[in-house]
């Protein structure tokens, strides 16, 4: 979440957490309980192939997109 508060200072946490919800029941992510230094175990999320597929190809649209706007000229 730091790294994610870092990028996006405006993004609430239960919108990420909505969303790896959304991505683990589709089964883009599964789910592991991690021990920590001190408190209870904290549950976290790890990619799956599924997912990594899933990924590539969104990023696959995103570079199509960005190609389309950038020969539009618009930058």
């Amino acid at each position: 979440m730091k790294l994610i508060k870092e990028a996006f200072p405006d993004v609430y946490d239960g919108s990420v957490y909505a969303i790896l919800r959304r991505l683990h029941a589709e089964g883009y992510t599964e789910t592991y309980m991690g021990e920590t230094s001190n408190g209870p175990k904290r549950k976290y999320y790890r990619i799956t192939e599924e997912g990594r597929s899933y990924l590539n190809l969104a990023v696959s649209e995103w570079k199509t997109t960005l190609l389309a706007v950038n020969q539009l000229g618009v930058t």
